[in-house]
């Protein structure tokens, strides 16, 4: 039985299958640059579905950002992405094989706890300066951390706090912290503060990471 596709994106690599990975968009919504990030993972060989959380709503304004984060339902969030791992199963390679879960900023949040939530259907997880609070001691993932050098949205206590957490809890954890950068350092369209030298280094790591994963 196929599933009908959720509301979202959804991009498949040229052999129409692949690796799984879930993509969270930050408090922006489903705009061009998740998008695009979702196309470019395809093009790496990874079949990757983004769910729009925020239905069809979009913000290029902090202001209007903050307005739908502040609105957003996190319990039919979630509900979003569990059904979104149920459609994204059916068009990866394994069916039935745990995947990687992505999350910018707000996105972070919601892949730390999908990962707490559903160890057995995420084998790892990449977060951008982004973090989240959570019982960590059933998760199976390793985890990936793209953090920026000063960020005011997120502390480096909080950043401190999740790895020593992870690490706790047993996991795999590799947090890198880039230099002269700020928050959405990897997002090309928040031209204030894209740095495409570190938006090219985590982009390489975190391709190396999910490959690494699926061996």
């Amino acid at each position: 039985m196929t599933l009908p596709q959720p509301d979202g994106f959804f991009a498949l690599p040229s052999a129409g299958k692949g690796p799984g990975v879930l993509v969270l968009h930050a408090w922006w919504g489903l705009n061009d640059t998740v998008k695009a990030f979702c196309t470019r993972l395809a093009e790496a060989g990874f079949a990757t579905f983004a769910p729009d959380l925020y239905l069809g709503q979009v913000a290029d304004t902090i202001v209007g950002a903050e307005a739908l984060a502040d609105s957003l339902d996190s319990v039919q969030a979630k509900a979003k992405i569990v059904e979104a791992a149920h459609f994204l199963d059916a068009h990866i390679d394994q069916p039935g094989r745990p995947v990687a879960v992505i999350g910018f900023s707000l996105g972070a949040f919601f892949a730390l706890d999908f990962a707490a939530a559903h160890p057995d259907h995420v084998h790892s997880v990449v977060i951008f300066y982004g973090t989240g609070e959570g019982d960590f001691s059933g998760s199976r993932a390793a985890f990936l951390g793209h953090f920026a050098e000063s960020d005011p949205y997120e502390p480096q206590s909080n950043v401190d706090w999740l790895e020593n957490a992870l690490r706790q809890a047993g996991r795999e954890v590799t947090f890198h912290q880039y230099p002269g950068t700020g928050h959405w350092f990897f997002e090309p369209d928040r031209l204030d503060a894209y740095n495409q030298t570190a938006a090219e280094l985590a982009w390489e790591r975190t391709v190396n990471f999910l490959r690494a994963s699926e061996q």
